[in-house]
């Protein structure tokens, strides 16, 4: 009995490979013995939904031993279509089997068993369908980049204050009745990064890392993978009158503004991911990254070709902003294309306190709320309701460099855009507000860090439980955002994850923190620009030395949720389920016709 048992044990350690108990569903992934099929085991599809299949087995195999069956039909009558049979992909020996954008119209459970040169696989999708009629007419799909809790509370505490325990005020997004657990686990990983977490809420099937509305299949080009349909997709096929929006201020090429209408297995590919949103073309584009839509011949341009997409946009019948000034300006019908920055846009601290990063050669940049304000003026003009997606990218893009305050503040304003969905929502009831992050960090806030304790050694100056107390940040002008974020008393926020670097226990008014750089080996250290700040302290590192900043930690994501189907998100759920719940909402399912093979 007990060899049995070490025997069990030892299979269960292999990696890919978990097995449950008995009467319960065991799940596997393949290895070089299987076929791999795609879309892959537990997926869930939208009734209706487009998606490239693919079957790639391990060995060369001839066409006629190919059999893929779907619920015991041949595959091709399932799908209506003839296959791509490739013998050597890649030139190896193996082959594939590919049927590009199909779709299965029925709900229900399927199995998908595929069989050919001595290797097989079976996997299982579940296909949902949705209501005949929507319940809402718009979505406004919020999402904090990185948002972990210690920067919610941390806001909560910086923007509104706590007094004897209690908080002063709430954020909007507190204020939101439904809430879930997310949880943002890849194919190939349980850690994630910002292009397959947005990339699942936005096709509701898991990816892997850097991929963006594909499968990661053994095709080597990065545009050469099995496709899922986006959200923006399905609404262009099934609702064309519904109007989409999309707000960064983050390059709009960036993973998560580009997974609204991205297919690509490397999120890099930002000069295709333009064309990507040309072919799409949203109502409103709002963010940075203007260099990839420029012609190489123009300075500053990131593109390797002579494709003009701000003339593309403006021959489409897009209104071009640049600035603040001319957003507001703006019409408030048509369409926009606002680029406000070549790259990412500079955050809330640089733009109204410091006038930092590059806030000097942009001087006139709108903020996340500015940008989603716009968006809701043009896009609420649809009666036919429309899709928006906002994103808080500088919360992530500050959290990696360890840089709090930056973030704190970007959370502030991340969570003005949530006040302006709910104010919205005031006079347009039949909306769903889905507020929510795509990954955590590993970021803790514990306590305060006090200047005005005695002593030269910063580390003593950590105030912890009852030395806690409370900051000292003020907000004279009740704008939200403390008036400076170099108080006596503030926030103290450290990392559990980071390279060598520095610990200064102070504010980066200067500029952005930079924790490590290159040595002459080619690993990050230490920067040294820090080493001389009074009672700065080395920490050595935890992270590999090819890491310069801290990563994204596994912790679940909260979401959080109001208007008609928020009732929907409660306890734990995959983020792919957050796709479903949208989808269901505005009724996106196609239902069968009666010839529709099954």
């Amino acid at each position: 009995m007990r060899q049995n048992w070490l025997a069990l044990a030892a299979v269960a350690l292999i990696p890919g490979v978990a097995f449950a108990q008995s009467g319960e569903t065991r799940y596997k992934t393949a290895d070089d013995h299987q076929a791999q099929i795609y879309p892959i085991d537990r997926a869930t599809l939208l009734s209706g939904g487009k998606f490239d299949f693919k079957v790639e087995f391990p060995t060369v195999v001839k066409p006629e031993e190919v059999q893929i069956l779907i619920n015991g039909q041949d595959y091709k009558t399932v799908f209506g279509k003839e296959p791509t049979f490739i013998e050597k992909e890649n030139g190896a020996d193996a082959s594939s089997i590919v049927v590009k954008d199909v779709a299965i119209a029925k709900p229900g459970t399927y199995t998908i068993e595929a069989k050919a040169g001595g290797a097989e696989e079976t996997v299982k999708w579940d296909v949902f369908g949705t209501p005949k009629q929507p319940a809402v007419k718009n979505v406004i799909f919020l999402l904090g980049d990185g948002m972990t809790v210690s920067m919610r509370t941390g806001a909560r505490i910086m923007s509104k204050g706590n007094t004897q325990g209690k908080a002063n005020g709430l954020l909007n997004m507190d204020t939101l009745p439904a809430m879930a657990f997310i949880g943002t686990s890849s194919t190939d990983s349980i850690a994630a990064d910002s292009a397959n977490t947005m990339s699942a809420y936005m096709t509701g099937q898991k990816s892997a890392v850097n991929a963006l509305g594909v499968y990661a299949s053994r095709a080597k080009g990065s545009l050469d993978q099995p496709h899922q349909e986006t959200i923006a997709e399905v609404l262009r096929r099934v609702a064309p009158q519904k109007s989409i929006g999309v707000v960064s201020n983050a390059e709009i090429e960036d993973a998560t503004p580009a997974a609204v209408v991205s297919h690509t297995r490397r999120r890099a590919d930002k000069p295709e991911i333009v064309g990507m949103f040309y072919a799409v073309k949203p109502e409103v584009i709002l963010g940075g990254g203007s260099a990839y839509f420029l012609p190489k011949s123009v300075p500053g341009s990131k593109r390797k070709d002579d494709t003009d997409y701000v003339a593309q946009f403006k021959d489409a019948g897009y209104q071009l902003v640049t600035t603040k000034t001319e957003l507001e300006a703006a019409p408030k019908d048509g369409k926009l294309l606002g680029l406000f920055h070549t790259g990412n846009m500079d955050g809330t601290l640089d733009q109204k306190v410091l006038h930092k990063g590059t806030v000097a050669k942009f001087p006139d940049q709108p903020d996340v709320p500015d940008m989603m304000q716009a968006a809701l003026d043009v896009l609420s003009k649809d009666p036919d309701g429309f899709f928006l997606m906002v994103e808080g990218a500088e919360i992530d893009k500050n959290e990696h460099p360890m840089d709090w305050d930056r973030a704190l503040f970007e959370t502030i304003t991340f969570d003005k855009a949530v006040g302006i969905a709910k104010k919205f929502a005031e006079t347009h009831p039949d909306t769903l507000i889905i507020v929510t992050a795509d990954h955590t960090h590993g970021a803790s806030l514990i306590g305060t860090i006090d200047y005005d304790k005695p002593g030269t050694e910063m580390r003593e100056k950590v105030g912890t439980y009852q030395d806690a107390g409370f900051p000292t940040y003020v907000d004279a002008n009740g704008d939200g955002y403390p008036d400076s974020v170099d108080v006596s008393r503030r926030l103290a926020v450290f990392a559990n994850n980071f390279p060598d670097y520095y610990e200064t226990f102070r504010p980066h008014l200067e500029g952005q923190n930079v924790p490590a750089v290159k040595n002459e080996k080619g690993e990050y250290v230490a920067n040294e620009a820090y080493k001389d700040v009074p009672g700065a302290v080395l920490r050595i590192g935890n992270l590999p030395k090819s890491e310069d900043t801290a990563v994204h930690a596994v912790d679940d994501v909260v979401l959080q949720a109001q208007g008609p189907g928020s009732e929907k998100f409660h306890g734990y759920m995959e983020n792919t389920d957050v796709f479903r719940v949208m989808t269901e909402s505005l009724a996106l399912g196609v239902e069968p016709a009666p010839t529709t093979a099954q």
